[in-house]
């Protein structure tokens, strides 16, 4: 005769999200149990946003215990540094800025061609990660975002010149994670590796997590380029035929000013949101990043020279 488990741990089950978010608060508390000098890599992306929030569950009712990093292109849109200072002294964090237009002004890096900082922002990161000695950088990279990042573990060895060997990656069974590195070298960690897009905004959502407006629906003038739709800015002027018009916008990831796209939406809240993000088939970053067209490689590159 078939007998059923009453007992209350055969009742237990755990949600998708509250497991995801068990593991990526494991990763965190691992990190700052094997390694030094960690630092979370905080632009004010919703991706860098939820990170926040597991970083404080994972060492409540302790404050974060590392420093945020912010890469900072001088291309930003002003809701994403706004929001990144206003979080930033709610949570009485640490802010380190590694600024491309310093580095510009000393002579580290060069504007490039087309006049996008994305790619100039490598030797600026790793000049910060050099001057201040991490050795654990935390990112919010997904593997759903991108084939590159796709293949790239959870924890992501870089060598003492801040590159990464797509061939020559470590194997990670059954949840156990390698920090040893020698000094020079460090460890790019993703905690979200195995969230997607649509997780991120659910769990937005549970956590009633506050955003930079620009992830919501709102009018802006646009000019269309290259199949996406860009905002007219001071880093983006129209070009040859291009006309400006006025659109119903958001932006599902946010970047450098020059080269993040934003998609035509009348979602603006996050219920609204969560529905438009489970009907499209359309990557994020393959919906509105431009310097991911450059090659079908080009974040395998940047990956290589140490990028996030």
């Amino acid at each position: 005769m078939t007998t059923i488990d009453t007992t209350p741990a055969a009742a237990y089950r755990v949600s998708h999200l509250d497991a995801i978010e068990a593991e990526s608060i494991f990763v965190m508390r691992e990190v700052v149990a094997e390694l030094e000098r960690p630092v979370l890599l905080f632009s004010g992306g919703k991706d860098s946003i939820v990170m926040l929030r597991l970083a404080q569950k994972a060492f409540a009712p302790a404050r974060i215990p590392f420093p945020v990093l912010h890469v900072d292109t001088g291309h930003n849109f002003d809701e994403v540094l706004d929001y990144r200072d206003q979080r930033v002294a709610e949570l009485g964090l640490q802010l380190v800025v590694a600024s491309v237009p310093e580095a510009l002004e000393a002579g580290l890096v060069r504007e490039s061609a087309d006049g996008t900082r994305n790619r100039i922002q490598t030797p600026v990161l790793l000049a910060a990660v050099e001057k201040y000695r991490f050795d654990a950088l935390f990112g919010g990279a997904r593997r759903d975002e991108e084939k590159a990042r796709a293949k790239e573990r959870m924890f992501s060895f870089r060598d003492d010149f801040g590159q990464w060997d797509p061939k020559n990656q470590r194997p990670e069974l059954w949840s156990l994670y390698n920090g040893r590195h020698h000094p020079g070298e460090s460890i790019r960690v993703f905690p979200l590796s195995n969230w997607t897009e649509l997780d991120v905004w659910h769990y937005i959502a549970q956590e009633r997590l506050s955003l930079p407006s620009i992830y919501y629906a709102h009018e802006r003038t646009v000019i269309e380029r290259d199949g996406m739709l860009y905002a007219v800015n001071e880093f983006i002027a129209p070009r040859g035929s291009e006309e400006p018009f006025k659109a119903r916008v958001r932006y599902r990831t946010v970047g450098d000013a020059s080269c993040t796209a934003a998609v035509l939406s009348e979602a603006d809240t996050v219920d609204l949101v969560i529905e438009e993000v489970a009907a499209t088939r359309i990557t994020e970053r393959g919906a509105t990043r431009g310097d991911d067209r450059v090659s079908e490689t080009a974040m395998e590159d940047r990956k290589r020279e140490g990028y996030f």
